[in-house]
């Protein structure tokens, strides 16, 4: 078995929830893998995985830039937070030539096989919101906007067992 960080918006956590499966953009996930335990050589276990799942974290900040022609909260969309799902997976395929923790899946990730999520509170949203204007100029390079989305990963997110996230999802 293998630990994975799936990234996710809050509408794919809806259509998880319905459907009872989810197969990742891409097939990308995020993983505690060889070659992340090589680049963090003083990392324990627990540390490698917060670099997944923060890893996991930006990817959703980009999967939201895809949907930034959302209309506003106010206009009855989701509310804009980054949201990851953690599941255990039978097997995944390391791509190292991506990034250090980057992995694909073959297949969807069943409701059964998430083990929890973690979901950005209201206070993180100015934050991921100035994140996803500027992700594609900090993915180049412009220290402005990684400091923007940086403000945006230093937010920590909220845990929720799987079985809260119908809950959730209804609450927001």
């Amino acid at each position: 078995m293998m630990r994975v960080y799936l990234p996710a918006t809050l509408a794919m956590l809806q259509q998880f929830v319905a459907d009872g499966s989810m197969f990742p953009v891409s097939g990308t996930a995020f993983a505690v893998t060889p070659t992340l335990r090589e680049a963090y050589a003083d990392g324990d276990d627990e540390e490698l995985a917060e670099v997944a799942l923060r890893e996991a974290a930006l990817a959703s900040i980009r999967l939201l830039s895809f949907d930034d022609d959302e209309p506003a909260p106010a206009d009855g969309a989701l509310p804009v937070r980054r949201a990851v799902l953690v599941a255990d997976v039978e097997s995944a395929t390391l791509r190292p030539d991506l990034d250090d923790a980057v992995v694909r899946l073959g297949g969807p990730v069943a409701f059964d096989d998430v083990v929890a999520a973690f979901v950005d509170t209201a206070a993180a949203e100015p934050a991921v919101r100035a994140a996803i204007d500027v992700i594609d100029a900090a993915d180049l390079g412009d220290e402005d906007a990684e400091l923007i989305v940086g403000d945006a990963q230093d937010h920590d997110m909220a845990w929720y067992a799987t079985q809260e996230l119908p809950f959730l999802l209804e609450f927001l």
